[in-house]
């Protein structure tokens, strides 16, 4: 069927014109009144008829095409042949069927209009010693907000004060809290688990993680898929097939009801009803697990994805440098050497330092405050930490301002390191290297990935070629390349491509997985584009099929394995659905059905078909729960 705009009020109005004329012309067809009940029944089709025919030019003028017109045939073709009976009941049907199919729909799309629905409409700002109640579209970066418990964060921003416990699932699907401490980013949408928090806006709440992301929901709940698409030029075909028989009966027969028969048997038709609701579920079912997949035609180019092209930073590994290992020279304890390079780099703003501040902090080190610091951006950064000269920073700088030589101390170490050299009162102390760990579940994600049909994997990254070889070698990849450039990373997709078609003897598609703004070249290229959560880079977001709200590559895996279902129910509908009818209708021809009993077994079928498609709902082999 046609989707029909309209209130709930409304369609139940369109029902009740059909079914009141309906019960009244049967209940006077039982008291003898055969003319009042024609009457009665022509009642309860004309105005089913004409919203209709209404709705019929209107999709015409917009350049769409329905197999509703079988509906309008047959419910004017039971006028005209004097059968008001069974144009009512095709009415009903026609009414009844678009409720069912809004309900299928409804309860398909629940998952990601729940998003849109939490959506907040309000804030509490403080201005001054006040706390007043704002439209969100007025908060704006700098705006102090309260977050009362249970309220959805309305925008982006920083906790201040104490820590705050939040409730993400309604942005990546995950059940347990975070605590998100203060100075830390609380993203609009979650929900305050916890006391009240107040927190420092970022960004407006139209620019914000969750405007976005319902923004993204909205396109993929506007969107038609291209088998969607197909299912309509599928119903030209099936629309002239209908006639024909239709016509032929009616002519071999000798018997113009034979055509009306078969008319209300082909209205309306499964072909219409299953493919949507089956895509729609299944874009419910992604966005409940974490996966926004932004339309129908990403889902359907999503189950069939044999290649992964993968950036490295932020997906295989955490994204951020981590402590690796202390070497100590001889007379400095290891601890006391972290200690004086963390407690003087509580001065610097570098990410390098923030590092060490983090990990001397996870270690329960007590931190000094440094004074009469010196930094030269970038390079390394000297002071005093209590009565100790200290100097943090390259081996070059550290060197150039101390004795000592920190190549012994580098030996052995891998070569993705990054190594931070620590003198204190001109001695070399040691050195500290760091490193951006690998995820300790990115075996188990790759994986799943290879169970769920992914046949080749090359990581493709911008960094040093020994570093990304080293991971690639560790994790079992099938290829890899480092310092790439953005085109270098297309130049990856597009080898994918011929290496999954050479691996399976047919083509498949090439799904591309990265979070900055050098991936979105290779995401745009690949035929699945998957951007590392909603808050990465915005140019990335944009180009991506796919926006991955968890930090979690084996929920690809099952987004796929969701894909995958949701198609093969979809065909699996659209084959019954039609093979049922078209059985119903060769019954029709030979003159086993009446038109009323043929209009009851279409709406049977219809049910059928929907039900079937709504399985998509109950997670198959290889989902999560939902």
């Amino acid at each position: 069927m046609m989707r029909q705009p309209g209130a709930a009020r409304d369609r139940f109005l369109l029902v009740a014109a059909a079914v009141l004329p309906l019960a009244a012309g049967l209940g006077l067809a039982a008291f003898g009144r055969p003319e009042a009940a024609h009457l009665a029944f022509i009642l309860g089709t004309l105005p089913v008829l004409a919203v209709l025919l209404f709705d019929i030019a209107r999709s015409l003028r917009e350049g769409r095409f329905g197999l509703d017109i079988l509906a309008a045939l047959s419910m004017a073709t039971a006028l005209g042949f004097g059968e008001p009976l069974a144009g009512n009941v095709v009415a009903l049907m026609y009414a009844g069927g678009q409720q069912l199919e809004r309900f299928a729909e409804g309860r398909a799309r629940r998952e990601m209009t729940a998003l849109a629905a939490r959506a907040p409409r309000t804030a509490i700002r403080r201005e001054g010693e006040a706390l007043n109640e704002v439209p969100v579209e007025a908060v704006a970066p700098g705006d102090v907000l309260l977050v009362r418990h249970a309220d959805t964060v309305p925008a982006d921003g920083i906790v201040r004060g104490g820590a705050a416990v939040l409730d993400l699932s309604s942005i990546n699907g995950e059940a347990q809290p975070v605590r998100v401490r203060a100075g830390e980013e609380a993203p609009s949408g979650a929900i305050n688990a916890g006391g009240a928090f107040e927190m420092d806006v970022v960004r407006p709440a139209g620019e914000s993680t969750y405007a976005a992301i319902v923004r993204l929901v909205e396109a993929a709940a506007a969107s038609r898929a291209p088998m969607a698409r197909l299912a309509d030029r599928y119903g030209l075909v099936f629309l002239l097939v209908s006639l024909a028989l239709a016509i032929g009966a009616a002519l071999v027969a000798g018997d113009p009801r034979r055509a009306l028969a078969v008319l209300v048997v082909a209205t309306p038709c499964p072909l219409i009803l299953a493919v949507p609701v089956a895509l729609m579920a299944g874009l419910s079912r992604t966005a409940k697990r974490g996966v926004l997949v932004k339309n129908g035609g990403a889902l359907e180019k999503l189950a069939r994805v044999g290649a992964l092209v993968i950036d490295k930073t932020g997906t295989l590994t955490h994204g951020r440098a981590g402590l690796a290992e202390i070497r100590a020279a001889e007379g400095f304890p290891a601890d006391e050497v972290l200690r004086l390079a963390a407690s003087l780099d509580q001065a610097s703003s570098h990410v390098v330092a923030s590092a060490l501040v983090d990990a001397a902090q996870a270690r329960g080190l007590a931190l000094s405050p440094p004074r009469a610091v010196e930094e030269d951006g970038g390079v390394g950064i000297s002071g005093m930490v209590g009565r100790r000269q200290v100097v943090v920073g390259g081996s070059g700088f550290v060197v150039a301002r101390s004795a000592g030589d920190p190549a012994p101390l580098r030996a052995g170490l891998p070569p993705a390191s990054a190594i931070v050299a620590v003198a204190v009162d001109g001695r070399l102390a040691g050195i500290i290297a760091l490193a951006d760990t690998i995820r300790e579940d990115a075996s188990q994600m790759l994986a799943a990935l290879r169970a769920g049909g992914v046949r080749h994997i090359c990581l493709a990254s911008g960094d040093r070629s020994e570093a990304v070889a080293a991971l690639g070698g560790s994790l079992g990849l099938d290829a890899w390349a480092g310092e790439l450039s953005p085109q270098d990373k297309v130049a990856c997709v597009q080898a994918a491509r011929r290496q999954a078609g050479e691996r399976s003897g047919r083509s498949g598609a090439v799904m591309m997985v990265g979070d900055g703004v050098n991936d979105a070249p290779a995401l745009a290229a690949a035929d699945v584009g998957v951007a590392m959560g909603a808050r990465g880079a915005a140019a990335s977001a944009e180009v991506a099929d796919v926006v991955l709200l968890v930090d979690r590559l084996d929920r690809l895996a099952e987004a796929m394995a969701i894909a995958r279902r949701a198609l093969a129910v979809a065909r699996q509908s659209v084959f019954w659905g039609i093979g049922l009818s078209l059985a119903g209708m060769l019954a029709a021809a030979f003159g086993y059905l009446e038109p009323v009993e043929g209009a009851l077994l279409q709406e049977a079928i219809d049910v059928v078909v929907i039900l079937n498609a709504m399985r998509v709902l109950v997670p198959g082999r290889g989902e999560g729960a939902a």
